[in-house]
């Protein structure tokens, strides 16, 4: 849809492969809008997506995007995307905030000469940077853990209050609310792709992953609902976000933005997965 109408002329079956073609009936304004609706009562089981099964994969979906960039100097920023069906934002005052249809949230982890050196854990509109060292492992893999609801990522569990953007305080306003709950292996049910920075193109790393869908210009879900709950300028319903093509692929510091702040600290020195959990349980 582009301004709450529907699209004329579109592909009668809109893929992945050929998702770009709406760029030409609209380009950035174009939402990719749920039949049933963001209001919908009740609202449509998919809304819930796939609970990874035993091993961390999502069974029969698709739920996750690799993809590399080599600056061509020994450096390599692996972005590591995940899609969620629906976000539900943050209660304030008693009242929910932020709510859309799909999310894409991520992680990058920047290599040097093959050796990890630092992580971004996207957070909202904000994020943070460790260094490869001061993250949780589980063996030689850093641990994300996704806000409840929001899918924010942080690298440790607990409440992260995210008022003012990227201090992540232990409680406050606006808290996202993490723990050591399902597993989950993004790379076991994920497309894989290079991009070429110099050509703004993207390379699937097996022919029958689809490459199309990341030239799409449009939204990832509805627009914001007209009206509706207003406090200090936030509403109950927002628009879904835009894809991966627009995180900030080509970066210069592991940070899509300045000032760029890598914390050295050891979060969970000495401490094994399962013994952080049994902490975590017992708190």
């Amino acid at each position: 849809m582009v301004d709450w109408k529907p699209i004329q002329k579109v592909p009668s079956a809109t893929t992945l492969d050929n998702l770009d073609q709406l760029n030409n009936l609209g380009n950035t304004s174009v939402y990719l809008t749920s039949k049933e609706g963001i209001d919908a009562d009740p609202q449509p089981a998919w809304l819930g997506g796939i609970k990874p099964d035993q091993d961390g994969r999502t069974q029969d979906a698709i739920s996750s995007t690799i993809i590399l960039r080599d600056h061509g100097d020994g450096i390599l920023d692996a972005f590591y995307f995940y899609f969620y069906a629906y976000n539900q934002g943050n209660t304030v005052l008693g009242m929910e905030f932020g709510d859309h249809i799909g999310d894409w949230e991520h992680n990058m982890i920047r290599f040097s000469e093959g050796v990890p050196q630092a992580i971004w854990y996207s957070q909202h509109a904000s994020g943070q940077a460790f260094t490869f060292g001061a993250t949780e492992k589980n063996g030689k893999r850093p641990i994300a853990y996704s806000g409840n609801g929001t899918h924010a990522n942080y690298a440790i569990s607990g409440k992260h209050d995210h008022t003012i953007p990227g201090f992540n305080l232990p409680d406050g306003l606006i808290v996202d609310q993490t723990d050591s709950g399902t597993l989950w292996d993004p790379i076991l049910s994920a497309y894989v792709y290079n991009y070429d920075a110099s050509e703004g193109t993207f390379q699937a790393y097996d022919s029958g992953y689809p490459v199309n869908w990341l030239n799409f210009n449009g939204q990832w879900g509805d627009d914001a609902l007209p009206g509706g709950p207003e406090l200090f300028g936030q509403k109950k319903y927002v628009a879904g976000p835009n894809g991966p093509k627009f995180k900030k692929l080509v970066r210069d510091k592991v940070c899509p933005s300045s000032p760029c702040v890598v914390l050295p600290f050891r979060i969970w020195e000495n401490q094994t997965l399962e013994e952080h959990r049994q902490r975590t349980e017992s708190s």
